[in-house]
């Protein structure tokens, strides 16, 4: 009698195969490509895989006349086939049970999976259903023994998946089980007791006495195990185990809030569940799938409507047209879950496991619950990664894994995709040699590598492709394709980025976060509109179907209605404050205080930065409370991956100053998910003023790699050698006026002004605001500072910073003395440094034009010094092999003859003159670490300049210092700088 449950497994052997079905209905249609895939291992060098011999795996590619699917990957053929022919039927939406003969079949295992599940060996077993029985043996009067319907759909894997054989739609609707749990407990009636109306089921015959001894077993507060026998029940004093909770409302108008569930030792925790619902017992709940992992015993436990649940257990035929209950669909707990869920729902941890017989519980707290529900986007997966989620954004750029913190773009976006309950993306990667001999057959060629996991068990898994150890120490380079699919194997978006990287890993990482930005845009505002979806979709090399996109994400609309109008945005306001410029305040910034002496060392572009820090929500009334800290929070400067607030305030800051700021509130989700106490933060959320504040000190900055191996082999440092060349060069011309193109942080023109000269003007322009806040803070505290610069031995007048690109038209630059532009146009794009050295000396035309770049042939001896070797982020290498770029946001790097030809051909075209130099090194071979061309115009252009009034001015004025209005600059400025240290 006890040997049901293996019949439903003979059930599954005798019915029509996947692969049987797929040629019956398509024949020779049907085609069936194999591809082997080797495990491999790393060799040491991150992102480069070498194929070793090991066990052999498949991955089978069925092609039909309407689609084309992908298995995943298995250690037999047929396994890999049965799997693909199986994707195929699930997204063709044809049921398996195709034969009149199988569905009977199906039936008759599905009904005895129902009896095995009420057999006294499965009472004794740890199955997480049987603690339900036992459980439910426990329950007082009319209850004793019962389990209701949606316990025994929800908990039992082996039942469900008879239900799925027998009707498909159950995947997209897990709650139709319980019809079909039903309708096989109704062929039981001299077993089982059932009851349609009120959707419960019994055994019919009590379990024997000793049976019903051992069902009483159950955990108390000390995870121990106690027996409570008839007797201790009728005491009045059972154990009570006290569990939070989070109840869930289903208006939007209510608030998420903590309830506690009073569980007790002789109960069952579904009927304290259902009572806390408004519930009269556990049959009228419904219960969700786990929320996060598939493992979790938290789930969803939702008051549904009545009718709803005898819908679902009506007749079979009916309730195959059931698709979705027209009631109060509770938006939040829905995108929580994945699957609709009605009314108020209780967020719970608590079940039986596979491992004890003991009641399994956890607490869970608001902030968890807003934890899972910002770990549900990209940027709040990256978030909770680095334990910092109010100071964490999701970086806008992967230059290494050295200077990456928190989780890494492939994992977080295999992650997203679990999460949202999607197929695993399919990574491919492709390699610049493979793709130039044979552009066709590239893909052909290419072998799995040590991404794909052994167990991986669906179609487009988390799969690489990568070229062989021969393409990789050859100098090839690697792009890599993504593809996300829905669970029914819909492709969803690919991104086919341009980009092409030295290393295999370096490229899926970047593809990665490609994908993550862009699923970003659309998390932090689903009503975005499709244009500009689709525009950022462009510029980020992804292309998506609408439609498939839309039905994947669409419960994702009641986040966002959720973080931004569940309670309004509280801000503090400065009736007296000063109106700082927005390049020096950042949106939203209110307040800035900068204590401590400069010592010098400051952040730079592409440097990493530790600081301490804390969070605090405060009120115009002077409440406060921490929400987050942290000793040790580092982040590279200019990547995007720190709060933009902390950012702009922390670059004006040097190593050992302190800083306090105040800034407007973050969505509410992110207070909820930072704060331990939630009752206490609605409390401070509902006073009309309250803002953040933060405390910061910065610990340390670790300069980029560059500016390291440059200090350690050159003294003076070679950043320093070139403002010595270019001040000398200045000095020597006599010139009055001088443009610094790309000024970045100035530190060019902050040296000038230790020098007597005869400049009475000179500018500063450059695209980043950042680096031009700095700048501005430098110049304006040493030109207003009686200890700073000596202007009493130069002519300056005046001095103004632009933020604007070099490579655009501006008429208040024309006809400068002198250009500088140092270590700038390695930073462009090669279309974009010619482009610019046209607009330079045709447009502004300077007398003299100094521009320096990298010598790549010098590289050789910089990553052969012993600093090199030591660093993460640079490779070993032998003679034969090409040296890395020195800072990673270079986009080139130029020989001396191709410096050479590029200065020459302008010099030529715009009637210049070019002198070439250098420093570092002696000049010998290979040369200067650093090239310099010197531009000298030959004759004043016949043309003359343009028009002022002609031209648009393209620039914007960032900051302004002029010597005839020093004491009142000096008086508005230092009300500006006082809000900045």
């Amino acid at each position: 009698m006890e040997t049901e449950g293996a019949s439903s497994v003979t059930v599954r052997k005798t019915s029509c195969t996947p692969k049987a079905i797929i040629h019956q209905k398509f024949g020779t249609n049907a085609c069936y490509k194999h591809e082997e895939v080797h495990e491999s291992a790393e060799n040491g060098c991150p992102g480069l895989a070498i194929v070793q011999k090991g066990p052999c795996l498949y991955r089978c590619t069925l092609q039909l006349p309407e689609i084309t699917v992908v298995s995943g990957i298995f250690k037999k053929k047929k396994d890999a086939e049965q799997s693909a022919a199986e994707l195929a039927l699930e997204k063709l939406r044809i049921t398996p049970a195709t034969k009149s003969s199988s569905l009977p079949e199906a039936w008759d295992g599905l009904v005895s999976r129902v009896k095995y599940l009420f057999s006294e060996e499965f009472l004794s077993s740890l199955h997480p259903l049987s603690g339900h029985l036992r459980a439910a043996l426990q329950r007082e009067g009319h209850l004793a023994g019962l389990i209701p319907a949606c316990a025994i759909a929800v908990f039992d894997a082996t039942l469900s998946n008879l239900c799925k054989s027998i009707d498909p739609k159950v995947e997209a609707n897990p709650f139709l089980i319980i019809s079909y749990v039903m309708r096989a407990a109704a062929k039981l009636s001299g077993f089982i007791a059932s009851s349609e109306r009120e959707l419960w089921i019994r055994r019919q015959n009590p379990y024997p006495p000793e049976i019903i001894e051992l069902s009483s077993i159950q955990q108390n507060p000390n995870n121990s195990e106690i027996i409570v026998s008839p007797s201790n029940r009728q005491s009045g004093s059972p154990e009570i185990l006290m569990v939070e909770a989070i109840n869930i409302p289903c208006s939007l108008e209510k608030t998420v809030e903590r309830v506690i569930l009073n569980l007790t030792s002789s109960g069952y925790f579904l009927d304290v569940i259902a009572k806390q619902l408004g519930l009269l017992e556990a049959a009228d709940l419904m219960i969700s799938r786990p929320v996060g992992k598939a493992s979790s015993e938290t789930r969803l436990h939702f008051a549904a409507p009545k009718q709803y649940l005898l819908d679902i257990s009506s007749d079979l035929l009916h309730a195959k047209e059931v698709r979705s209950f027209e009631g109060s669909l509770n938006a939040r707990a829905s995108y929580l879950s994945g699957q609709d869920i009605y009314g108020d729902a209780i967020l719970a941890t608590i079940g039986y496991t596979w491992r004890s017989k003991d009641l399994f519980y956890e607490d869970v707290s608001v902030k968890s619950y807003y934890r899972m529900l910002i770990g549900k986007t990209p940027s709040g997966l990256y978030r909770l990664s680095r334990g910092a989620i109010l100071a964490a954004e999701l970086p806008l750029a992967f230059t290494t894994n050295a200077k990456w913190k928190g989780s890494l773009p492939r994992e977080m976006l295999c992650t997203f995709c679990r999460q949202h309950r999607l197929s695993q993306p399919m990574f491919s990667t492709l390699s610049s040699l493979e793709e130039s001999s044979d552009s066709s057959q590239s893909h052909k060629k290419l072998r799995a590598t040590d991404l794909v996991a052994k167990d991986t068990q669906h179609a487009n898994g988390c799969v690489v492709t990568a070229g062989s150890k021969e393409t990789v120490e050859s100098g090839g380079s690697f792009r890599c394709e993504i593809k996300v699919y829905s669970k029914f194997q819909d492709l969803i978006l690919e991104c086919s980025p341009k980009e092409s990287f030295k290393k295999q890993s370096d490229s899926v990482q970047n593809a990665s976060l490609k994908v993550l930005l862009w699923l970003d845009i659309y998390f932090r505002d689903p009503n975005v509109p499709f244009e500009r979806l689709k525009a950022s979709a462009d510029g980020l090399d992804i292309r998506f179907e609408p439609k498939i996109f839309v039905e994947a994400f669409m419960l994702c609309q009641s986040l966002h209605n959720v973080g931004h109008n569940e309670i309004e945005e509280g801000k503090l306001v400065y009736p007296n404050s000063v109106n700082v410029p927005n390049v020096l305040s950042g949106h939203g910034l209110r307040s800035l205080n900068i204590e401590g002496p400069d010592s010098g060392i400051s952040p730079s572009n592409g440097s990493l930065s530790c600081v301490s820090y804390s969070a605090s929500l405060v009120t115009e009334e002077h409440l406060r409370e921490q929400l987050e800290s942290s000793d040790d929070f580092e982040f590279e400067i200019a990547s995007g991956a720190v709060n933009p607030h902390l950012e702009s305030v922390l670059i004006q800051m040097s190593v050992d100053q302190s800083a306090c700021f105040i800034v407007d509130l973050p969505p509410r989700e992110l207070i909820f998910a930072a704060a331990d106490d939630s009752a206490r933060m609605l409390s401070l959320l509902s006073s009309k003023t309250c803002c953040l504040e933060y405390t910061i000190r910065l610990l340390r900055v670790t300069e980029p790699l560059e500016d390291r191996m440059e200090q350690a082999l050159f003294s003076p440092p070679l950043s320093k050698q070139r403002v010595e060349y270019a001040v000398q060069s200045i000095k020597e011309s006599c010139a009055t006026t001088l443009v610094d193109f790309g000024c970045g942080s100035g530190s060019l023109l902050d040296s000038l002004l230790n020098y007597p000269t005869s400049l009475e003007k000179i500018a500063g322009v450059d695209l980043s605001q950042k680096s031009l806040t700095r700048a501005a803070k430098i110049l304006n505290s040493k030109l207003n500072s009686t200890s700073g610069a000596d202007t009493s031995c130069t002519p300056l007048k005046s001095a103004i910073l632009y933020d604007g690109s070099v490579t655009d038209h501006d008429s208040r630059l024309c006809g400068f003395d002198i250009g500088t532009c140092l270590e700038v146009i390695e930073h462009m794009e090669e279309d974009q440094a010619h482009l610019f050295g046209n607009v330079a000396l045709s447009y502004f035309r300077p007398k003299i034009l100094i521009v320096s770049t990298p010598n790549y042939e010098y590289n050789v001896i910089l990553q052969k010094s012993t600093l090199s070797t030591t660093e993460d982020d640079v490779d070993e290498r032998n003679e034969s092999q090409p040296c890395k770029f020195r800072n990673h946001d270079h986009k080139f790097e130029w020989t001396r003859a191709q410096f050479n030809c590029w200065a020459t051909e302008l010099a030529t075209r715009h009637n210049y003159s070019v002198e070439f130099s250098g420093v570092g090194g002696s000049g010998d071979e290979p040369g200067f670490a650093s090239q310099i061309a010197v531009f000298r115009r030959r004759a004043i252009p016949q043309e003359g300049y343009p028009e002022l009034s002609d031209l648009e001015h393209r620039y914007q004025v960032i900051w302004e210092w002029t010597s005839s209005d020093r004491s009142r600059c000096y008086e508005i400025l230092r009300k500006w700088f006082s809000c900045f240290g």
